[in-house]
């Protein structure tokens, strides 16, 4: 209950707006666009538009803990807040997601390979920051409304189902969008993987990398603002 009184304070200073960190983040993402915008001229191809619609799912996340973090009504109700958690969990795959869009180096050879490969790392790495920041605010909620609770508890699950979302995304070709326009092929799919595991074990290989992957990726980004003051900019 203390740490539910004192949620109004922290929440304001963790999600204040205009922060560094976030104009940090507008101009990455800024260069990012302005380096695709160079390639189609160069190239007068459209190749990788895509990854601007990418880019903007792998937000929608972050954008969920913005939104949540100025409703605290919203975080003590548990079912409120149990719905959001749920929509924030169909779309949070999408910021991990993004690291596969790597693939598509060198299909296209239509621009100096040296730019391709940093125009997809930096795309990547935008929805990489974007989806660390949202799952270090949620978790920090969690840990507000469940205090005691190991950080495991929240995240080993948490980037599981992310890796699964990579999969799904990449290799199956589902959204998300697709929970809601095409729900049982989806879950019929999910079944498959979950019911005869030996039949997909390369799926579940890259599924438990990613999820290590990412979990380590996560902590080590999480150490080193702790280490270098970014408990400031709410990391």
């Amino acid at each position: 209950m203390t740490r539910l009184l004192s949620l109004p304070k922290y929440l304001l200073r963790l999600y204040s707006l205009k922060s560094e960190l976030e104009q940090l983040m507008a101009a990455s993402v800024l260069f990012s666009s302005i380096m695709l915008g160079i390639r189609i001229f160069y190239t007068g191809k459209l190749t990788f538009i895509s990854l601007e619609w990418n880019l903007f799912l792998a937000f929608i996340p972050y954008f969920f803990t913005q939104w949540l973090g100025s409703r605290l009504t919203v975080i003590k109700n548990i079912w409120k807040f149990g719905t959001v958690f749920f929509l924030w969990l169909i779309f949070i795959p999408n910021s991990f997601y993004i690291l596969t869009d790597l693939f598509h180096l060198q299909e296209n050879n239509n621009a100096p390979l040296w730019f391709d490969l940093l125009l997809l790392l930096s795309f990547a790495w935008n929805g990489l920051l974007a989806g660390i920041l949202s799952v270090r605010r949620m978790e920090k909620i969690f840990h507000l409304k469940w205090p005691g609770k190991h950080e495991l508890v929240f995240l080993f699950p948490v980037m599981l189902l992310n890796a699964l979302g990579i999969y799904i995304g990449r290799y199956l070709r589902y959204n998300s969008w697709d929970i809601i326009t095409n729900p049982f092929s989806l879950i019929t799919d999910i079944l498959n993987l979950l019911w005869y595991p030996l039949a997909f074990k390369n799926a579940w290989g890259m599924i438990l990398c990613y999820s290590v992957f990412i979990t380590l990726l996560y902590k080590t980004v999480k150490k080193m603002s702790h280490s270098g003051g970014g408990r400031r900019y709410g990391v």
